[in-house]
């Protein structure tokens, strides 16, 4: 199978199932009443993971043979590995409990995602990474918009904790981050990010 087929096929799907809220929330409500929480999750972690699969094994196989669309200035890479910092906190923002990110934003995975993948298309032309990178920002964005709506239709808030919390999460992120760039993005990726 064409290995951008295999990118999009698993990038439908690993979306998909983390859009089923938005696009079809009485449908998933239905469903966890009929399968019970624990059920639904497990479906949605099995579909996950397949689209996970598939789309590390089109992306992989399409970076073997890349269909060049531009050629980014060499110092997007630069500006990527930056922008991937404040990435890298609002990923950790999303699980530190009362840190002024998550009070602030909401859904800083959600954002931290956007980031992410903003700083990675911009420093990447080709075929493959406009699929995986333009689908993430993509659904981001609108993931994002829609979150923040549905917050403000139900007045939910998230009040910020102490100070403490917010340098727990800044510290911890810029610790991932650098570890991640030093240690693991060269052999999982097979890129140097600088």
């Amino acid at each position: 199978m064409n290995a951008n087929i295999l990118l999009i096929t698993g990038l439908v799907i690993f979306l998909g199932t983390h859009s089923v809220r938005i696009v079809a929330d009485e449908y998933r409500t239905a469903l966890i009443a009929r399968m019970g929480l624990l059920g639904w999750k497990g479906l949605i972690a099995v579909l996950s993971l397949l689209g996970f699969v598939l789309l590390v094994y089109g992306y992989g196989a399409a970076r073997a043979e890349p269909v060049m669309l531009w050629s980014p200035p060499p110092w997007t890479k630069h500006l990527t590995a930056l922008l991937t910092l404040p990435a890298f906190i609002l990923f950790v923002a999303a699980y530190v409990p009362g840190n002024k990110f998550k009070s602030a934003i909401g859904h800083p995975l959600i954002a931290g995602t956007k980031v992410w993948a903003l700083g990675h298309l911009l420093a990447n032309g080709t075929l493959a990474n406009l699929l995986l990178f333009g689908s993430f920002l993509v659904w981001a964005a609108f993931q994002f918009s829609i979150s923040r709506r549905r917050d403000r239709a139900e007045g939910r808030s998230y009040p910020a904790g102490p100070a403490s919390r917010t340098a727990i999460t800044i510290v911890v992120g810029i610790v991932a981050w650098g570890l991640f760039a030093k240690f693991l993005h060269f052999p999982l990726i097979g890129v140097q990010p600088y």
